[in-house]
């Protein structure tokens, strides 16, 4: 056991850095809403005035005789600007901060706010597309401009920008890092569930949250089976049930277990849905077929049979229609993609992977359960 003055001394660093990192991301946060403040004032002006290069060139010469050593708003750096806020205005609003926050503010800094109510740049952003979240929001926060800036250069669709920032946040990525994920088209790699969802779900909105829900691969690291040449989906189901909080973690956020072996009952003969879920994102109800090899076409035959019975047995009048996943060992794309042709209810395909198929380089890494006691003990 640590001397107490070194318990003291871990506690004063665990609350030093967190402090530091609170206080960095509150700087990076008022940092990005400024940069997209004067991104909009130059785009409306741009739009307005017909300002050209020479006009943000002279701003820039200017705002350097106002601010002597001003750093980070060259000409270039205004154009920056403008793009971020250009990119992002169709899915963020910008607006004063509200009344009831602006009064937590310091009283020296809130008397001057009120005293300037042309304040252009104390302001917040809010989300005002349906496609992102408060927790969007917070990631989106969290990330330095230049992070910003890389993504909104190298990517092509909303999706994969969102896919980017997400992971650059949720992973502290370095701009090093971010670039060389985004060179090695780290996005397509990740990969979305194989799915059938552009021609089942004719909602826009629903059918980018659906994708944006769903994976191509999930870990099941958690699954202790101890031969896995006899898998089977009863054994690989009863591991997810006693583990259904590390299961619910591995495919992600706002899923609602619902129960094992579902019980639907059809012109008086019974069928059973290996695991039920509801998503409230989604507000549907989630359907996953498990298959210990092989993905197979027939597989998809009995999961939209499923998916007919929940919307017509299960399903509330307010909730949107079923989605069913097939959780297979592995998959032909090419078969899948044939497979989900003709079918009209929502469907895709994942596989799953154990803690015991991982890469080679990372075996060993880790020490195995009984050494690992041993270093507890």
């Amino acid at each position: 056991m640590l001397p107490k003055h070194k318990q003291t001394i871990l506690q004063l660093k665990s609350a030093i850095l967190a402090s530091r990192y609170k206080a960095a991301s509150l700087v990076n946060k008022e940092l990005l809403l400024l940069y997209y403040s004067v991104g909009e004032l130059i785009s409306i002006k741009t739009e307005e005035e017909k300002w050209g290069a020479k006009v943000l060139a002279q701003i820039a010469t200017d705002l350097q005789n106002e601010l002597p050593g001003l750093r980070g708003f060259s000409a270039t750096s205004l154009k920056k600007m403008r793009s971020f806020y250009e990119t992002w205005q169709p899915y963020f609003s910008i607006s004063p901060l509200p009344t009831d926050q602006l009064k937590k503010q310091p009283r020296k800094y809130t008397n001057t706010l009120k005293n300037n109510s042309k304040n252009q740049f104390y302001k917040e952003l809010q989300p005002i597309s349906p496609l992102l979240t408060d927790q969007f929001k917070l990631a989106f926060l969290s990330l330095a401009f230049t992070h910003h800036y890389e993504i909104l250069l190298h990517t092509k669709t909303f999706e994969e920008s969102v896919f980017y920032i997400t992971q650059a946040s949720k992973e502290f990525w370095s701009v090093e890092v971010l670039k060389n994920k985004i060179g090695a088209k780290y996005f397509k790699k990740a990969g979305k569930i194989q799915n059938n969802f552009s021609s089942t779900i004719a909602n826009e909105t629903l059918r980018e949250k659906a994708l944006q829900t769903f994976k191509d691969e999930y870990l099941l690291d958690f699954l202790n089976i101890q031969d896995i040449d006899v898998e089977d989906e009863r054994v690989i189901e009863s591991e997810i049930v006693r583990n259904i909080k590390k299961f619910i973690l591995s495919i992600g956020a706002d899923f609602a277990f619902m129960g094992n072996q579902y019980r639907l009952v059809v012109d008086q003969k019974e069928f059973f849905v290996d695991l039920l879920f509801y998503n409230r994102k989604l507000q549907c109800l989630v359907a996953f077929e498990l298959k210990r090899g092989e993905f197979k076409p027939e597989y998809l035959g009995k999961l939209n049979f499923y998916l007919s019975a929940l919307d017509d047995i299960v399903k509330q009048p307010h909730e949107n229609p079923s989605i069913g996943v097939i959780l297979c060992k592995s998959k032909s794309n090419k078969i899948v993609e044939y497979a989900f042709r003709d079918f009209n209810k929502a469907m895709g395909v994942a596989i799953y992977k154990t803690s015991k198929e991982l890469p080679k380089k990372y075996k060993g890494i880790l020490p195995d359960a009984e050494q690992l006691k041993k270093l507890l003990d």
